[in-house]
């Protein structure tokens, strides 16, 4: 049986530049130098559908944690043709600030979460301080309202988005997290969100900062080989400005913000 393939498209959307290691491995024996961080969010269209994964954070987010944003994902996403209000599916690969935050620029969407990362961010562990930073609650809430208002689809593990897509549950980072596996003309192609927010991270198998199952973390840096098929270069971590560098932007007008992530890296 022949299924769909796609264009994944990786939109970069806000940095932190004046970062070191230290906030980007748990164990590293270089925590004082330069660890500069991208934020992203994903388009995987073709000729019969554009989907979105995550939403990315707004100028006040940004503000209140000390990050740098110049658009809106879906003023990027408008650069590229694509109106925030055409999008009928949106996976959301989890509910920290960075990638649950502008849920409302996308009013006609269905967000796909995992059933387990909604009862992580409205349970009793958010009563720890420490467990609740990564998230915002007003983000949190939105989504709520969005399961009031019917337009949340839930997953328990794995699930398929449409032909050729498919969500699978990557905990470790947060308890809900998922990535996103994506059929292009070249193979299978993960979108690993915070799977795996560095190459450094998947590639040495040194868990992020913020872990909270360092031992899932770990096997989900397996499965995540497994869901490339074996190819290790298939996954696409969710925040390292390597990103940018091995593979080519859509546009010349788009170099640096918008780039190709279903063709073979050039770097």
């Amino acid at each position: 049986m022949t299924t769909e393939t796609y264009e994944i498209l990786a939109l970069k959307y806000g940095c932190q530049t004046n970062r070191t290691r230290y906030y980007n491995f748990m164990a590293d024996d270089d925590h004082a130098s330069p660890g500069p961080i991208d934020y992203f969010v994903w388009v995987i269209r073709n000729e019969t559908r554009t989907n979105v994964v995550d939403t990315g954070f707004d100028h006040k987010e940004a503000a209140n944690r000390g990050r740098e944003i110049e658009l809106l994902p879906r003023e990027i996403l408008k650069r590229i043709d694509v109106d925030a209000d055409s999008i009928d599916t949106l996976v959301v690969s989890h509910l920290h600030f960075d990638h649950a935050g502008t849920l409302g620029d996308f009013p006609n969407a269905k967000f796909h979460l995992q059933e387990a990362e909604m009862a992580y961010a409205t349970g009793k562990c958010m009563c720890d301080a420490a467990l609740q930073a990564p998230f915002t609650a007003d983000h949190v809430c939105d989504m709520v309202k969005n399961v009031y208002s019917g337009r949340v689809h839930f997953h328990d593990g794995d699930g398929e988005i449409a032909p050729g897509i498919t969500v699978h549950h990557a905990p470790g980072h947060s308890k809900g997290l998922q990535c996103v596996r994506v059929m292009t003309q070249h193979g299978p192609v993960v979108v690993a969100a915070d799977a795996a927010h560095f190459y450094e991270n998947y590639e040495m198998r040194k868990p992020f900062f913020i872990t909270v199952d360092v031992e899932a973390t770990l096997r989900t840096y397996d499965r995540l080989t497994e869901l490339a098929d074996g190819n290790m270069e298939n996954v696409i971590p969710g925040h390292d400005p390597l990103v940018l560098k091995r593979y080519p932007a859509l546009s010349a007008e788009t170099e640096g913000v918008v780039h190709r992530l279903d063709v073979p890296r050039i770097g």
